[in-house]
This record gives C-alpha cells, structure tokens and sequence, in this order.
C-alpha cells in the first residue's frame, strides 16, 4: 500500500514539474495551408484596421460633439473601445503567426491574452443588456427618460460593467491556470481559450466547468435575458404608436441591435454553454472570429454609421481636419 501511494506521489510530482516546465505554448492556428494563410493575413489585417478605425472615428465624434452627449453615446463610446481591445487582444498575435512557421506564445502571454479576451467578452455582453435598457427607458419612458438615465446612473452602469467583466474573466483565468498541463503544450485554436487549454490538462477539470457553466453562463445568459426582455417591451410599446414613419424608425434601431445581439450570444451559446463532451476544437476555432472579430468590426456601421448625427458629426470633424466631406 506504501509502495502504491509512494508511486502515485512520484507521478503527480511528475506531471507538476513537467507543468511548471512549460515557458510557452504552441498555437495550431486556423490552417496549416501557406497559401490560405496568406489570404487569410489579408483579410484579417483589413478586418482590424477597419475595426480599429471605424471605432476610433466612433470615439472621436462622441468626444467632440456635444451634440452627441447623451446616455446612447456615452455607452456607444465605451462599446466602441472595449471592440477595439477585443480585436486587438488577438488579431496581432494571429497576424504574426500567419507569417512565422511556429506559431510561439508565451506562458503570461497565453495568460494575458485569455484574460484580455474574456474580459473584453464579459463586459460586451453586459453593456449590450445596458443599452438595451437605455433604450427601453427612450421608447417606453421618454417624458422620464432624463430624470431616469442621469449622468451618475450611467458612471455607475459602466463601472458595473468593467467591474463584473474583469471579475468574471479573473476568475475563469485563475481557474484555467491553476491546471497542470502535463498532456501537451501544442494548443488546438488560433488564441489561447478555455476549452482548448482544458483539453492539455491531465487534471480534474470539474471546477472549471462549474465555472463555465455558472460565473460564464450568469454574465453571458443573463446579459442576453435583460436584453430580451427589455426589447419584449420595446416591441410592445412601438406596435401601440399610432404613426407609420415612427414605427419604422423604432423598428430600424431594434432590429440593428437584435441582430448584433443575435449574432453576438449566438455563437458564444455556440461555443461555451453546450455539453463540454460535445465540444469540437476545429469548430470551436470558428465561432470566436465571428463575435471576437467580425462583430467589433461591424458594431460602429450598425450602431454609429446609420446615424445621422454621428454621420453629420464625422463629417464635420473631417471638413475641420483635412477640408473634406
């Protein structure tokens, strides 16, 4: 009986040196093909400037035009920087890869990109639901619509939601990391994410699915219920107004955002909340470039573009600037 612990003792001493051995990972990517690589370094290197710019235009025609200091524009401009840090927490990483043959990443790399992307993940999903709820109280309440979303209530509401989503991605972090990974170090993805690291793990892995499934799921499901149910009213309210031109302006705003919401939660349900043991690696690598990549690039088009006050906004910052538009 000794000799059996004492051979168990030996193993799990082995499988914890042989982690704490690791200094990086090896990322698989998303092809191993050269020349579909060099297509997709184009294509993701005109997603991210086009992210990067259409977002930091978004910032700048907030700041610099009062007209546009209200609720709706203060969370557009915070939605607009937290999608430029989501892109950027891996798209450079993964443009760097497309151009080296081995595809290296740190250990506190691989630890700051995770953390990174699922706090920039959590706090997208709540200020989604907070902006649902702004423009619940716009539609539904707008003779109190001022006195309701004060400039204190929106600090507040945009605290809560860096808050919640740097606690929530440090939780998933801790419990990732604490892992031995003892199976092996090549990760099967494009960035460093849960699942995959939980597949190289020779550990227990229960703790880290409850998190999943709770922490993950009260930040994700949650956002997207107070979104729906905020847009259940919504509805409810533009089908009693009596005026064609003022429903189909309602109408317009609703469905720009649902179908970001849509797309957005969709395919982290997608990816996340089902069963672990239904999970597949190759089809897990597709699903974050829709919500991490190509739904920040699309947010400022849907949400800011559209507008005309922002369009009327941007105009005028580029006819002062460089004496175009």
């Amino acid at each position: 009986m000794s000799v059996f612990l004492h051979e168990n003792s030996i193993r799990n001493i082995g499988s914890k040196n042989q982690s704490t051995r690791i200094t990086e990972f090896l990322l698989l990517g998303l092809t191993d093909n050269s020349t579909i690589q060099l297509f997709l370094f184009v294509f993701f290197l005109v997603v991210y400037l086009i992210t990067v710019l259409g977002n930091c235009l978004m910032i700048t025609a907030i700041t610099l035009s009062p007209s546009l200091y209200s609720p709706m524009y203060f969370f557009l401009r915070i939605l607009s920087f937290v999608d430029i840090c989501y892109t950027t927490s891996t798209v450079p990483k993964l443009l760097m890869d497309f151009l080296s043959e081995v595809k290296r990443i740190s250990f506190m790399g691989c630890v700051a990109q995770l953390y990174s992307f699922i706090s920039c993940g959590g706090i997208e999903c709540i200020i989604l639901a907070v902006m649902a709820g702004d423009r619940y109280v716009a539609i539904c309440m707008p003779l109190r619509y001022t006195e309701i979303m004060s400039w204190k209530l929106c600090m507040l509401l945009g605290s809560i939601c860096w808050v919640i989503g740097l606690l929530n991605s440090l939780t998933h972090t801790i419990f990732t990391f604490r892992l031995p990974f003892c199976k092996s170090h090549s990760i099967n993805h494009f960035f460093c994410d849960i699942p995959p690291l939980l597949a190289l793990s020779c550990a227990d892995t229960t703790a880290n699915k409850i998190a999943i499934y709770t922490v993950g799921v009260l930040v994700s499901i949650g956002s997207f219920l107070m979104t729906l149910i905020s847009y259940i009213f919504i509805v409810t309210t533009i089908v009693k107004i009596k005026t064609m031109s003022g429903r189909l302006k309602a109408f317009s705003t609703c469905a720009s955002h649902l179908t970001v919401v849509i797309l957005y939660f969709g395919t982290i349900a997608f990816t996340y909340i089902r069963p672990i043991s239904k999970y597949s690696l190759d089809q897990g690598r597709v699903a974050p470039v829709l919500y991490g990549i190509m739904t920040p690039m699309l947010n400022p088009v849907i949400y800011s573009f559209r507008n005309k006050e922002v369009q009327g906004s941007i105009q005028k910052i580029f006819r002062k600037n460089f004496g175009i538009c």
